[in-house]
C-alpha cells in the first residue's frame, strides 16, 4: 500500500504530460517509427509552437535520422525535418527551416522560430512547397548567395537525376544560364531532362565533352567527383578559364581525396554550399521568392503526399520514383 501514492503521482504526471505523434529516430541503424512523443513547448520569445501541414523527405533528412549529417550530435532521441509547411496559432500559413535540433517537423506539432519563418498565401499547396523547397533551395542559394553568378555561363550539373538536380536544371535556367549540361547515370532519366531545360545529357563517362564550362553543381563528390575533376580539368582548352565547383550534395561518399595538381594546373574554385556556409537569415530573404516561383508554376515539381502514420515504409521505399516523399501528419 505504501507504493501506491507514489504510483498515483506518477500516472497523473503522465497525464499532465500531453504527446503528439511523430516519427521518431531511437537508433541511427533503423528508420523512424510511428511514436508518441512529448508535446513541443515554446521556451524563447521568437518560438511558438505551430502545427505541422506537410514535411519533405529530403536526403538531408535522412542523414539527420541516420547520425551521419556534419551537423550531427548523436543524441537520441530525435524526430527528424528540416523545414515544413505550418500553421501557427492564429491560422497563418508559414514555410520555416529548422535549426539544428532534436525536435523536427516530421511530427503532429513542433516548435518555430519566427525569423527563420515565411509567411505563405492562405491557398498555399503546402504539399507541393514542402516538396519542391529544399531541392530549389540547394541549388538557389549555391548559384544566388555563394557564388557572382552572372548571365549566360556554362553550367554542369552533377548527379542532375536526383530531385535536387533536376530542380538544379530550372533554377540555372531561371537565373540565366545559357547552357546547361546534365550528368548523372540513369540513361533512362538523362533522357527525360531535355524537358526541363537540360541542354545536353551525359554520364559520367562522358564529361569530357563538357569541359568547358564555368560552373559546377556538384550533387555526388566522393570517388566520383574527383574522376569528374581530374578529366575535365585536362581537358579544358583553356585552363586560365575559372571554373567554379560548388560541393553541395554527397551521395557518393562525403570525403573525395582531390589531387594537388588539380589545384595548381587550372583556375579552379571549390566552394561548399550548405548549412553554415549561408546565414540562416540570407536563407530566408530568398523563402519567398522561390515559393512564388513554385507557386506559379515555374519548376516541374513531383510530389507525393504520405500519412506520417506510414512513415517507415516510406523511409525505406526503394520504388526509386522521382516523386519527393511529403509526410503529412
Amino acid at each position: 500500500m505504501s507504493s501506491e501514492p507514489s504510483l498515483i503521482r506518477r500516472l497523473m504526471r503522465t497525464f499532465r504530460r500531453s504527446t503528439m505523434k511523430a516519427a521518431v529516430v531511437s537508433s541511427f541503424d533503423c528508420p523512424p517509427h510511428y511514436l508518441d512523443f512529448p508535446d513541443p513547448e515554446a521556451h524563447k520569445e521568437d518560438e511558438v509552437v505551430v502545427e505541422v501541414l506537410a514535411a519533405g523527405l529530403h536526403p538531408r533528412v535522412r542523414s539527420q535520422a541516420n547520425g551521419s549529417h556534419y551537423t550531427s550530435t548523436g543524441v537520441l532521441p530525435l524526430v527528424p525535418g528540416v523545414d515544413a509547411v505550418v500553421r501557427d496559432p492564429n491560422g497563418r500559413i508559414l514555410y520555416t527551416v529548422m535549426d539544428d535540433t532534436r525536435l523536427g517537423t516530421m511530427a503532429e506539432r513542433t516548435v518555430i522560430e519566427l525569423e527563420r519563418s515565411v509567411v505563405l498565401p492562405d491557398d498555399t499547396d503546402p504539399v507541393l512547397i514542402a516538396a519542391a523547397m529544399n531541392p530549389a533551395m540547394s541549388s538557389w542559394a549555391a548559384l544566388r548567395l555563394r557564388i557572382d553568378f552572372g548571365r549566360q555561363q556554362r553550367v554542369l550539373i552533377l548527379g542532375a537525376t536526383g530531385n535536387a538536380g533536376r530542380m538544379a536544371i530550372q533554377v540555372a535556367k531561371r537565373f540565366g544560364a545559357a547552357h546547361v549540361i546534365a550528368a548523372g547515370r540513369d540513361q533512362a532519366r538523362l533522357g527525360a531532362l531535355r524537358a526541363l531545360g537540360a541542354d545536353e545529357v551525359c554520364t559520367f563517362e562522358q564529361l569530357a565533352a563538357a569541359a568547358d564550362v564555368d560552373v559546377i553543381l556538384d550533387y555526388v563528390w566522393g570517388e566520383p567527383a574527383v574522376r569528374t575533376m581530374v578529366d575535365i580539368l585536362t581537358a579544358r582548352r583553356d585552363r586560365s578559364r575559372p571554373l567554379t565547383w560548388i560541393q553541395i550534395g554527397s551521395v557518393a561518399g562525403p570525403d573525395a581525396p582531390i589531387p594537388s595538381a588539380a589545384l595548381r594546373s587550372a583556375r579552379l574554385q571549390i566552394v561548399g554550399s550548405g548549412v553554415g556556409s549561408v546565414p540562416g537569415r540570407d536563407f530566408v530573404k530568398e523563402i519567398p521568392k522561390i515559393a512564388a516561383a513554385v507557386t506559379e508554376g515555374a519548376f516541374d515539381v513531383r510530389a507525393r503526399a504520405v500519412s506520417l502514420a506510414e512513415v517507415e515504409p516510406a523511409w525505406t521505399d526503394d520504388t526509386h520514383s522521382s516523386d519527393r516523399i511529403v509526410l503529412v501528419p
